[in-house]
């Protein structure tokens, strides 16, 4: 499973590349405007910062507008990916920009027909959001079992991005099933390395060594 941060925070993503485990980011509108920095800039540093994907959202609602602006967002890095709604006019988007080689990451998922078009559109990623689908009390993961089911039975290549992940037991059952990929908070991601005995035991280990009064 890869992991990419959900973040425009450029310290938070540096610090987890540095990790040699993040695979990739992705933002939005709302993520940019809490950095409070310039669309573009960020953008272009968190693509320095990271060897993966970053999805980069478009604002307009319409098809031409998209192309334009998925034409000035592409230009900023190599590994920029069009972030665009499940709409029609994000789809056709999806389909053209991926029909010349672009990355394209459709967003805001909330049903299994909608990832079903997403792929047929040439998707390279579809993101259900499951922690919102919670929200309203729906199952969010039953979302992406059913969006996996589907996809291999006609051997979609596009990748399951598991979207707004709320804590680690969404990650360890979207693994369970089989998604490609999830984004989540930096502050999620940390928590995954963490584990009340592994703290125990690392406490009892240096408390053993401390009596042997050594070093190596």
């Amino acid at each position: 499973m890869k992991f990419f941060a959900d973040t425009a925070e450029i310290a938070d993503i540096r610090e987890l590349a540095s990790t040699s485990l993040l695979d990739g980011v992705t933002t939005n509108p709302s993520l940019i405007a809490k950095s409070g920095r310039d669309f573009k800039e960020v953008t272009r540093e968190i693509c320095a910062a990271v060897d993966g994907p970053v999805s980069a959202e478009v604002i307009a609602l319409n098809h031409k507008t998209m192309m334009k602006e998925a034409d000035i967002l592409r230009r900023i890095a190599d590994n920029v990916c069009i972030k665009v709604p499940l709409t029609i006019d994000g789809l056709k988007t999806c389909k053209a920009l991926t029909s010349d080689g672009t990355m394209v990451n459709v967003t805001l998922c909330f049903s299994a027909n909608q990832a079903l078009l997403a792929a047929k559109a040439g998707a390279s990623f579809i993101s259900p959001f499951v922690g919102r689908q919670d929200d309203v009390g729906q199952d969010g993961m039953a979302l992406i079992a059913d969006i996996r089911r589907i996809y291999d039975n006609y051997d979609f290549a596009t990748e399951i991005l598991v979207a707004s992940v709320r804590h680690p037991i969404h990650v360890h059952e979207a693994a369970l099933i089989g998604a490609d990929v999830i984004t989540a908070p930096p502050s999620v991601i940390r928590q995954l390395v963490e584990h009340p005995l592994t703290d125990k035991g690392i406490a009892g280990f240096l408390g053993d060594w401390a009596q042997t009064v050594q070093t190596i």
